[in-house]
């Protein structure tokens, strides 16, 4: 198991980010299964800037709760640039959020293929800016470390953004 430590003070930091502005936030899960939300959400008070959480692991709940496309899921494939800023979008047009963070990967050990290797994870963030920011990243590791160093990198990613949106 990692060490949450960081984690924790990311969360917090959101939180104390968010809370004053009376934003909340929304996460669209699938390869880290509900690990950003859980790991926002241990945060005493995250209620009032934690709006709700998707874990859309299946394409089937892409596209039934975010409004993915089933193009958008042939075409590109449930790991992608376009399906994570389709979940990041959709997250937000179904909550009451202002800020969406949406995670879609290959953890391991099976579901690579070709171009798309273990570890690779794509990210999208939804709201802090009139566009949709979206990336890709290869983490090394197991499953577990593949996955925590999924949730780490969208919760620094989303303190920056919030960072640079204060006024």
């Amino acid at each position: 198991m990692p060490d949450t430590t960081e984690g924790e003070l990311l969360a917090a930091e959101v939180g104390r980010l968010l809370g004053p502005r009376r934003l909340r936030c929304v996460t669209a899960e699938s390869c880290t299964g509900g690990w950003l939300a859980q790991t926002l959400t241990a945060i005493p008070g995250s209620s009032a800037w934690f709006e709700r959480g998707f874990v859309t692991y299946s394409n089937e709940s892409k596209r039934e709760l975010l409004e993915v496309s089933a193009d958008a899921l042939e075409r590109y494939g449930a790991v992608s640039e376009q399906v994570a800023r389709a979940m990041a979008e959709g997250a937000l047009r179904h909550s009451q959020a202002q800020l969406s963070v949406a995670i879609s990967g290959i953890a391991g050990p099976a579901g690579a293929s070709p171009g798309k290797p273990v570890g690779t994870v794509v990210f999208a963030w939804a709201g802090a800016h009139p566009t949709t920011r979206s990336e890709t990243c290869h983490f090394e590791g197991d499953r577990a470390v593949v996955r925590w160093a999924a949730v780490l990198h969208a919760l620094r990613v989303l303190v920056t953004l919030l960072q640079g949106s204060r006024g």
